[in-house]
């Protein structure tokens, strides 16, 4: 085993530590940041350099295989998550309603834990989501994909493939939405049809 997946592994449990299962939504399970570090979400909300083009091949808990290569042209939302992390199952409507109400949007679900697809399945039976769902696991995770120092944490690609921003912590549809409008996507059209906000 090397040297990464011992680190996966012992930052993974870490994090399985920190989650508070009851903890307020707007709260990451975060690992403390180093004290020269600035605060969680300061440079991972803003737009990062969109130098990288990941490559990611699951396949999906219903035995679906599932290629990003095969979505360029949409805007694709990686999310990693985890069954036991409160935040996680928080924004999972917000997502939902945004794969099943954007065309020019998609999403994957990362479950980064290691479990069984009869697991995950009987969790999505109590959390149903409108988009696929892949187990990655602590141990092996992506490698164009950089370790999460918390869960939850999402990337958005763009139409290129490239990386185009970075959120950790939950994120909601209209933040998703506002970054593709910052990196030159689709302009947010109408938010309230996706998370529902009541008219002012």
């Amino acid at each position: 085993m090397n040297r990464k997946r011992v680190f996966a592994g012992l930052l993974a449990a870490g994090l399985l530590a920190g989650c508070q299962r009851e903890g307020p939504a707007e709260e990451a399970a975060l690992e403390p940041p180093p004290a020269s570090a600035p605060a969680p979400g300061a440079e991972d909300r803003e737009r990062v350099d969109a130098r990288a083009v990941p490559r990611l091949s699951v396949t999906t808990v219903d035995g679906r295989p599932w290629d990003i290569a095969d979505h360029r042209g949409s805007w694709v939302v990686v999310n990693y998550w985890a069954t036991w992390c409160a935040p996680c199952r928080e924004e999972m409507p917000e997502l939902s309603a945004l794969a099943s109400l954007r065309e020019h949007v998609e999403v994957i679900g990362l479950a980064y834990e290691d479990a069984e697809p009869a697991a995950i399945r009987a969790f999505l039976e109590e959390y149903p989501v409108t988009y696929p769902i892949a187990i990655i696991g602590t141990v092996d995770p992506p490698a164009d994909f950089e370790i999460p120092r918390g869960l939850p944490m999402t990337w958005l690609v763009g139409p290129d493939g490239r990386v185009a921003h970075r959120f950790l912590g939950p994120v909601s549809a209209l933040e998703i939405e506002e970054a593709i409008a910052a990196a030159g996507g689709p302009a947010v059209a109408d938010p309230q049809a996706v998370t529902g906000a009541p008219d002012s």
